[in-house]
């Protein structure tokens, strides 16, 4: 699929129709610099900002921002303040609302509704619809005015990065519920102000932002199971662990490698946001977030790049 430029007046798909880079491409970016000439030894996490830096400075091309958390040392953040379009990072916000909303009893998974392709503007009411040409789950469109069940939405929001199911479940929860829950579990800078596509919404600076530490932030509320309750935090584990974007930090890691995360990507913006867990089971938060990088072959490279160092670190 060809996004359009920054420039471009129609907004940038927040589709999860991603590049998918092969692993030889990623090895291949950071052996030419030089960085995969023999193994690194173990590093100490005082020393992991330096080498996360050494290796964003041995990618030029773009911005990237950086949050690691091993919930036992003090997080190291590069950057990780800095608001960057979410693109479909913005769904694991919505995933959350709606195992909230789960745990209220106000529907279950197996709750259906009727698919709908038509949405409302943020703006001012007016109609729109989305196109498969712009999202990474085109068979869903061919149930439209089918009967489909809520949990069935929300895991291919995530693992599919689908825009028409992420659309209709922002439409049933409610931006502002969304938006309170995530500040009250303590972000900072994040807004979830509406689904994709609204392109009216977009041509006046309307866009769901984020930033590297406020992901982090929310994949660890759930993998401490804070975000809701410890079944619904597990069952949001388990639907990132789904996740069928692995170009970025999955990359990076050994094969086999355990990671639950949510990926997104527009024009110049490459994002992943993931909790992974080493071989012995001790787990860490990563977030990865990119802009401005022109080739996705080189985001996708200096993300995977910073996922081996993280995993390096003991």
């Amino acid at each position: 699929m060809q996004l359009m430029s920054d420039h471009a007046a129609r907004e940038p798909s927040t589709t999860g129709r991603m590049f998918l880079a092969h692993v030889p491409i990623v090895v291949g970016m950071f052996a030419v610099l030089g960085c995969r000439a023999k193994p690194t030894p173990e590093l100490a996490v005082p020393e992991l900002r330096e080498a996360m830096l050494a290796a964003i400075d041995a990618a030029p091309g773009g911005n990237v921002h950086v949050t690691y958390d091993d919930l036992v040392h003090p997080p190291v953040f590069i950057d990780a303040d800095r608001v960057l379009h979410a693109a479909s990072t913005m769904k694991v916000p919505v995933m959350i609302e709606f195992f909230r909303r789960i745990d209220e009893g106000e529907f279950t998974e197996s709750s259906e509704i009727v698919l709908e392709n038509r949405f409302a503007s943020i703006v001012d009411g007016s109609p729109y619809s989305l196109s498969p040409d712009d999202d990474s789950d085109v068979e869903l469109y061919t149930r439209v005015g089918k009967r489909v069940t809520l949990g069935e939405l929300c895991t291919r929001m995530i693992d599919r990065s689908s825009n028409l199911a992420t659309n209709v479940l922002v439409g049933h929860l409610g931006a502002p519920r969304i938006q309170a829950t995530i500040e009250g579990i303590g972000t900072q800078h994040t807004q979830v102000l509406r689904g994709v596509e609204d392109q009216k919404a977009y041509d006046r600076g309307l866009s769901n932002r984020t930033c590297a530490r406020d992901l982090a932030v929310l994949l660890r509320s759930i993998l401490e199971e804070r975000a809701a309750s410890a079944a619904s935090c597990a069952r949001m584990l388990a639907i990132l662990e789904g996740q069928r974007h692995r170009s970025m930090l999955p990359a990076g890691l050994p094969p086999g490698t355990r990671i639950a995360h949510k990926t997104g990507q527009i024009t110049k913006i490459h994002h992943d946001a993931a909790i992974i867990w080493r071989d012995d089971g001790r787990p860490f938060v990563l977030v990865v977030l990119t802009s401005g990088y022109a080739n996705e072959n080189d985001s996708a490279a200096i993300g995977a790049e910073l996922a081996r160092i993280a995993w390096q670190c003991r």
